[in-house]
């Protein structure tokens, strides 16, 4: 029998590539679904808000103008990892969801396969979504999408790995970049997620990770101006007017998603929320 203490982890936010602790100095306490202790976690503020959008903003231009092709290079690299973590990821799934470890596993799988299936989407998605316009003039008219910006995305509260998969992937397929607002009550997948990210391929900033309350962060997030898109899946109920308001006031693309069956297979929905289409006229000639 070992005598040995274990060592009480306490979870960092993950911000511009680094994980810092929040500026409050403030965590709570993460239970499984039997009110077992687990872990601590970092209680975001508004500054950290702040931090994490200016990091989204840095990365942006580098990662808007990286091919699409590298960009879906850098997601399967992604999925990759999560691979080689499989069984911490069942194990945390398990505990913060109250499954068994077969269910676990196959929500493990599935989170897996989602982000392959979004890398493959990255070279794709101008040709689906762009266009040749005919006109009636010695022009050609082309409509293309681009990335809107940076997208701050409040992740489901139920589904801790394979939902916040579901809603981070197709935002930073298109070249956005994301400040993602964790399941307050089950942040242990994204922590162990954002370490993934961490040691991926994924440019610093292109990703921001906070753990906290939701419905704390997530006024800030609506309200902020260098915040081009808002993602409502993990929004309380009773904050989601509130919420559309405050975006409406920076002219904000908001995508109003709620929980559902991630297992379900997605379409490019998610992808098209959070592109613009920008159209180029172009004098014929030789």
């Amino acid at each position: 029998m070992s005598d040995r203490l274990s060592v009480a982890k306490t979870y960092k936010l993950y911000i511009g590539g680094a994980f810092p602790r929040s500026e409050s100095g403030r965590t709570y306490q993460v239970v499984d679904s039997r009110g077992k202790f687990l872990a601590n976690a970092s209680q975001a503020s508004r500054k950290d808000v702040r931090e994490a959008v200016v990091a989204a903003r840095g990365a942006f231009g580098k990662w808007s103008g990286a091919t699409a092709y590298n960009r879906g290079q850098v997601l399967y690299r992604v999925a990759e990892l999560l691979e080689g973590r499989r069984e911490q990821f069942v194990a945390e799934v398990s505990a913060c969801e109250g499954v068994q470890a077969k269910k676990a596993q196959s929500i493990v799988d599935a989170a897996i396969d989602r982000w392959v299936w979004y890398a493959g989407w990255t070279d794709k998605i101008a040709t689906v979504l762009g266009a040749s316009n005919p006109v009636a003039g010695p022009y050609f008219s082309f409509s293309v999408p681009e990335p809107t910006g940076v997208v701050a995305v409040l992740a489901p509260q139920k589904s801790s790995l394979l939902g916040l998969v579901s809603v981070i992937a197709p935002v930073i397929a298109t070249g956005c970049t994301a400040v993602v607002v964790t399941s307050q009550d089950r942040p242990l997948p994204a922590i162990t997620l954002s370490e993934v990210l961490a040691t991926s391929d994924v440019p610093g900033g292109v990703v921001n990770l906070l753990t906290g309350h939701t419905a704390e962060l997530a006024p800030w997030l609506a309200s902020h101006a260098d915040v081009n898109a808002l993602d409502l899946t993990g929004a309380p109920d009773d904050l989601r007017a509130d919420l559309e308001a405050s975006a409406a006031g920076t002219v904000k693309r908001v995508l109003r998603a709620a929980e559902q069956d991630w297992a379900r297979q997605p379409d490019i929905g998610r992808l098209r929320a959070v592109l613009e289409t920008k159209t180029v006229w172009h004098p014929m000639g030789v």
